[in-house]
């Protein structure tokens, strides 16, 4: 698939995977589970994982270190647009998506590009931070389903839980201090479960509603790979966030 020098991750990249892993470590205790066949690892290969808090990427970032995988994470162009931060990105090759604008298709042109380089692209098919009141994935957007039908690529889906426990959805810096001096010394536990390669055969990137198909194959197999991580919580999270809104419109019913 791939016709040219595989994609190599810049070593400011695994710094910053290195220090992620770090920070968990030291704000919560991360527990992963399952695997990413090493034929894998190097890509091309997409992790479609569920978003459930603002610092999902740095658990994912450390998750992903802990597996040995160095992935291009597909974030918000508000990210790039800081100072330093938006620096980082941009050095260490990762795929800014600029939503509601005229650009935010070459995300998926980025994308497609750095899969036939050999690398692996994290997306996270909700759009969004989930709503959903008991904290499931809710419908995906097509993007994750195209780029894997465009490209061939497989797909692994990424479950995690704990996550919303350490930072609240609003992001309000005051509120986020406490968070953090309350995760060090509680340190709750935090899980990433790596599933198996979602199974999307039948379906083609030119074939009128495949794309929906292969979404929602994509997030059923997330939710697959979520429910042994919260098996002790399967309706409602223990964990309640006063600053999270409730939003069932976007509620996925599962086809498996």
């Amino acid at each position: 698939m791939t016709d040219t020098t595989p994609w190599t991750a810049p070593g400011v990249w695994r710094g910053l995977l290195l220090a992620a892993r770090g920070v968990v470590g030291a704000t919560a205790r991360l527990r992963v589970t399952g695997d990413v066949p090493p034929a894998l690892r190097r890509g091309p290969l997409i992790l479609a994982a569920n978003h459930i808090s603002p610092v999902d990427p740095v658990v994912m970032m450390a998750a992903c270190r802990t597996a040995g995988i160095a992935p291009r994470i597909m974030a918000t162009g508000g990210v790039f647009r800081t100072p330093v931060l938006g620096s980082l990105m941009r050095a260490s090759g990762q795929i800014r998506v600029d939503r509601r604008s005229t650009t935010a298709a070459r995300a998926l042109d980025d994308a497609a590009a750095a899969l036939r380089e050999g690398s692996v692209v994290l997306i996270y098919p909700e759009g969004r931070i989930g709503l959903d009141p008991g904290l499931w994935p809710e419908r995906g957007k097509t993007g994750a389903a195209r780029l894997a039908l465009i490209t061939g690529a497989p797909v692994i889906p990424v479950a995690q839980w704990g996550g919303h426990e350490l930072i609240p959805y609003d992001g309000r810096a005051a509120t986020n201090a406490r968070a953090v001096l309350h995760d060090l010394r509680r340190r709750p536990v935090v899980r990433v479960g790596f599933g198996t390669p979602v199974d999307l055969t039948g379906l083609a990137a030119d074939v009128p509603g495949d794309a929906q198909r292969a979404t929602d194959r994509i997030i059923d197999a997330i939710a697959a790979t979520l429910a042994p991580l919260r098996a002790d919580e399967p309706d409602r999270p223990r964990h309640h966030d006063p600053t999270r809104p409730a939003d069932v419109s976007r509620a996925h019913r599962r086809t498996g």
